[in-house]
């Protein structure tokens, strides 16, 4: 101790007052640093925060931390603030300005996203926001993650004039290459106006929050001074409208907390990028039993509706479905599901409405979603009970026949293992769309239920028979020709009449077969889909 002291006092006062000095600089630094850090978590401040709160919606450092599994979120970015000097602005910076960047886990897996803070000018975009947000992306690209978008932002920030809407373009363009790279998800959680709305857009799903989201390009004030008409911002693109009309968004939960805790089961179903495989959990589901619900489902009579949501449960682990656009297009159902643990995309027709038929957005539902499972290796299963394409002249003159090339598209170009179960009719060109033998399907199965021909008996009686005798007569030969699955099975186009009570363990050994299938399309820089 003696040796200690002695070297104290030795030491030149000069060096002492530097060390002291110095000692007070970094304490003042580090006071500077966590005032800063404090101002970041209260956003726009708590004024701003109590409104976001009287609105029923979560700030964005909340939302944050329900979706992201317990102290696993890195914030990056937190201290940047906007560069605008105009309009007073330079007076008004808070640190990390109107986003929060970062990373977390989800279900133990890496997330990258974003989350737009209202409290701070309106969660309106400016061009360092965007900076953050395309940093974020590129990072997410090039670990292979997918980016999540939490959305509430009033659009460009004005002050900031071309900078803002430079932005924006930076974002889209970073969304296309992104595209069928890692999964993007958009969940609107207020106003996503203007230029704001087209990277929800581009991204793979789009979900919004009941009540508080709306999407739209021109607002009510424009539309009032353009059109003179009254509309409020829910009625204009409230989650009700992109649900059930416009089909820009692919599902609506009740509110925030709602919203999160559904989005962290849905990222369960899908992989990390495109070259990741899909997620398999473990199963305890029996797999490799015989489900007799199945024998009752389909009614004996053939134009007697039933609900394919019942098959769709009683194949899939755990009767757990997720489903997506479930109130658009209803004629056809779309989701994830697993079987035997894996992840799998299920593509249904729905014989309760509009007997199933495939209209066009219908079409353009069910291929949207097959080439995004296409995209991220997801195994596809397609169960067929369609009696043709709905008819009719604003159909046509809408034009069905290019929307329902695209479904075609969607499934001949699909590489990933397709397996289709013909519960009852499969008619006509409708037939061949519905992930037919023809256009590479892996496994067909048929019931003994299924009817596989050109169109239903009592149509093609009128056409074979017309002005004959006896057409009811020659109708039911008709019938007994093609009211079963035999002529197809004859034929190759499928592979196995099955009971459908073996349908869940059948499909569970097909797909663990097809696990490792390898088909490539001839190169080439893209093909040129009916848009």
């Amino acid at each position: 101790m003696s040796v200690l002291i002695k070297k104290i006092c030795n030491y030149p006062l000069g060096a002492w007052v530097r060390h002291l000095e110095t000692a007070a600089h970094t304490i003042k630094t580090y006071e500077e640093i966590r005032e800063k850090r404090a101002q970041a978590w209260m956003g726009g401040g708590k004024e701003k925060v109590d409104i976001q709160h009287k609105k029923g919606k979560l700030t964005a450092r909340e939302r944050i931390h329900l979706f992201c599994d317990d102290d696993t979120f890195v914030e990056y970015d937190m201290f940047v603030e906007h560069t605008c000097v105009d309009f007073g602005m330079d007076k008004r910076k808070f640190p990390g300005d109107s986003v929060v960047t970062g990373h977390g886990l989800v279900n133990g897996r890496p997330v990258f996203l974003f989350s737009q803070d209202a409290t701070v000018f309106g969660g309106s975009l400016s061009s360092v926001h965007a900076r953050k947000i395309c940093k974020i992306m590129d990072q997410a690209i090039s670990v292979g993650a997918p980016v999540v978008g939490l959305n509430d932002s009033g659009g460009a920030r004005i002050q900031e004039g071309v900078d803002s809407l430079a932005g924006y373009a930076d974002i889209f363009q970073k969304n296309v290459l992104a595209s069928g790279v890692i999964p993007q998800i958009s969940l609107i959680m207020g106003p996503c106006a203007g230029g704001a709305v087209y990277s929800p857009a581009i991204t793979d799903f789009t979900f919004m929050v009941q009540d508080t989201s709306c999407l739209f390009i021109t607002g009510p004030e424009v539309i009032k001074s353009v059109t003179n008409e009254d509309v409020t911002s829910q009625q204009l693109g409230g989650s009700k409208v992109h649900t059930e009309i416009s089909g820009v968004a692919h599902r609506s939960f009740e509110n925030d907390i709602d919203a999160l805790i559904q989005l962290r089961n849905f990222m369960g179903f899908l992989p990390q990028s495109n070259s990741s495989p899909v997620p398999i959990r473990p199963c305890e589901d029996p797999w490799n039993t015989d489900v007799p619900i199945l024998e009752t489902i389909v009614p004996p009579i053939a134009t007697a509706p039933y609900d394919m949501m019942e098959v769709i449960k009683a194949i899939v682990d755990e009767r757990e479905f997720f489903e997506i656009m479930p109130k658009y297009a209803e004629n056809i159902i779309v989701g994830f599901a697993r079987m035997n643990g894996r992840t799998v995309g299920i593509v249904a027709n729905q014989p309760k409405v509009a007997a199933g038929c495939l209209d066009i957005n219908a079409s353009v539902k069910a291929a949207r979603f097959v080439r995004f499972c296409d995209a991220f290796n997801i195994s596809l299963i397609t169960l067929v009970d369609v009696p043709g394409f709905l008819p009719g002249v604003q159909q046509e003159h809408q034009g069905t026949i290019r929307h329902g090339a695209k479904l075609l598209f969607a499934y001949a170009e699909a590489t990933v293992p397709k397996i289709t179960v013909i519960t009852r009719k499969a008619y006509g060109g409708a037939y061949i769309t519905s992930s037919s033998k023809h256009l590479r399907s892996d496994v067909n199965y048929a019931w003994p239920s299924a009817e596989v021909a050109v169109m239903g008996a009592k149509s093609a009686a009128s056409v074979l028979y017309k002005g004959k005798e006896r057409v009811e007569e020659l109708e039911q030969e008709y019938i007994k020709k093609f009211s079963s699955p035999l002529p197809a099975a004859q034929k190759g186009f499928v592979d196995d009449i099955i009971e459908p009570k073996t349908t869940r363990w059948r499909l569970c050994r097909d797909l663990e077969l097809l696990s490792s299938k390898k088909l490539e399309n001839p190169p080439k820089k893209h093909g040129n889909m009916p848009l």
